[in-house]
C-alpha cells in the first residue's frame, strides 16, 4: 500500500545501493548509509551468523535511515544467503516437475521465504528469476522457473503472489533475459547472439507480468540484435522496450555494476551515470567499499519525477513483523510448510 509515510521517506533515499562487511556496521558503513544518495543496503551470506544478529543488523541500519530498503538475493536453491535457522527453500527448476500444480506450491514458497525475512528485518529479496532455462546458462539453470514464457510466467505467477501475501515486494531478473547467453556476467561479458526478434518473443513473460512485477533488474548481457549493446546502459531497452511496449512501470535497479560483465574500461561513477541515464533508477555496486564512496561521492544525479513513488512501492507496509518464532506459530506459515514438506521439497 502506497502512503504518505512511505512517500516522505522514499524522498529522502538515493539511488545508490550499498553492502557492508560485517555482521555489525562499521563507522564508516554508517557514514556511507546515510549518505543522501543512498537508498538501499544489500546483504550478502557474510553479514549472517543468526536470526538475532541478522534481526539486530537489520534494526541498525533501518534506525539510521528510515524506509531504506535492506535487500538480499535470496532465491532458494544455490542463492540463499541465509541458511541455518531458515527454511531452506529449493531451486526453483525443482518446483517445474509439478506441471500445473506448481504455481501452488511456489506461492507457499514465497510466503515462507518471504515471512522469515521479513521477520528478521530484510525488507526485499531479489526474486523471481525470469530468465528461460534454455540449457545454456551455468549461471542461470537450476534457478529458472520455465523452459518457455508461458511456463516463467505461470510459476513466477504464484511465486509473486507467495511474496505478496508476506508482505513483500518483488523483483523479476534479469531483464531482458540471461538464459541464452553462456558466460557468467560476474567474471565476463555475456553476448546474446539471437536476432532481435528472438529475445523479443522471449519478453512476453514481461508483459504477461507487467502488472505484478514491482520492479526488475537488468541483464549485463550484449545483444547482438540491440547493436551488441549492454541491457544496462541501452534505453532503447529499458526506456523503449520495457517502459514503453511492455508496460513496466515499477523500478530498475541495474545488476552489480562492480561484476565484469558491466565493463571494466569506465570508472565506477561513469557507470553508474550511464546506467541511470539509461533507464535504470537505482544501481548496485558490491564488494569494491572505495568505489562505492567515489560514486556516492561524485555523482550526477538529479531525480527524476516518478523515482520516490517507484521506490516507496517496495517498502514493506508499517508495523512490527512477528518473530521467527511467533510466524511458526501461525497456521499460514505452517500451512505453508507442510505443502512444500508433502511435495518433497524440504530436506528437514
Amino acid at each position: 500500500m502506497l502512503t504518505r509515510t512511505k512517500l516522505a521517506r522514499a524522498a529522502a533515499l538515493g539511488p545508490v545501493v550499498v553492502d557492508v562487511a560485517g555482521t555489525t556496521l562499521t563507522t564508516r558503513e554508517v557514514e556511507r548509509i546515510l549518505h543522501p544518495m543512498t537508498g538501499a543496503v544489500i546483504l550478502f551470506t557474510r553479514n549472517y551468523e543468526n536470526a538475532g544478529q541478522l534481526l539486530a543488523l537489520t534494526g541498525a541500519i533501518h534506525a539510521l535511515r528510515p524506509g531504506i530498503l535492506v535487500c538480499v538475493d535470496h532465491e532458494g536453491g544455490r542463492v540463499q544467503r541465509f541458511r541455518e535457522g531458515f527454511t531452506e527453500i529449493p531451486a526453483m527448476s525443482e518446483f517445474r516437475r509439478f506441471g500445473d500444480d506448481a504455481p501452488e506450491l511456489l506461492f507457499a514458497a514465497g510466503f515462507v521465504l518471504a515471512s522469515e525475512l521479513r521477520a528478521c528485518g530484510v525488507d526485499m529479496s531479489f526474486t523471481p528469476v525470469l530468465d528461460l532455462d534454455y540449457g545454456r546458462s551455468g549461471v542461470i539453470g537450476s534457478r529458472s522457473l520455465g523452459a518457455t514464457p508461458a511456463e516463467v510466467a505461470r510459476n513466477a505467477r504464484g511465486l509473486i503472489a507467495g511474496l505478496t501475501a508476506a508482505g513483500m515486494a518483488n523483483c523479476g531478473k534479469h531483464f531482458p533475459g540471461h538464459g541464452w547467453a553462456q558466460a557468467d556476467s560476474h567474471v565476463a561479458m555475456p553476448e546474446d547472439d539471437r536476432e532481435r526478434e528472438a529475445v523479443l518473443e522471449d519478453l512476453s513473460l514481461y508483459r504477461a507480468l507487467s502488472g505484478e512485477l514491482t520492479s526488475v533488474m537488468t541483464a549485463h548481457v550484449a545483444y547482438r540484435g540491440f547493436g551488441g549493446a549492454t541491457a544496462t546502459y541501452a534505453p532503447e531497452l529499458l526506456t523503449s522496450v520495457l517502459r514503453g511496449s511492455l508496460g513496466f512501470t515499477g523500478l530498475v535497479f541495474s545488476d552489480d555494476l562492480s561484476m565484469k560483465g558491466a565493463g571494466t574500461n569506465d570508472a565506477p561513477v561513469e557507470r553508474a551515470e550511464r546506467a541511470l541515464v539509461s533507464g535504470c533508477d537505482m544501481v548496485l555496486h558490491c564488494n569494491h567499499p572505495e568505489e562505492a564512496d567515489d560514486i556516492l561521492a561524485l555523482l550526477d544525479w538529479k531525480r527524476p519525477a516518478a523515482f520516490t513513488e517507484r521506490l516507496a512501492r517496495l517498502m514493506p507496509d508499517g508495523g512490527d513483523p512477528l518473530t521467527l518464532d511467533e510466524l511458526r506459530r501461525t497456521a499460514l506459515w505452517q500451512s505453508a510448510h507442510e505443502k512444500l514438506s508433502a511435495a518433497g521439497l524440504l530436506t528437514e
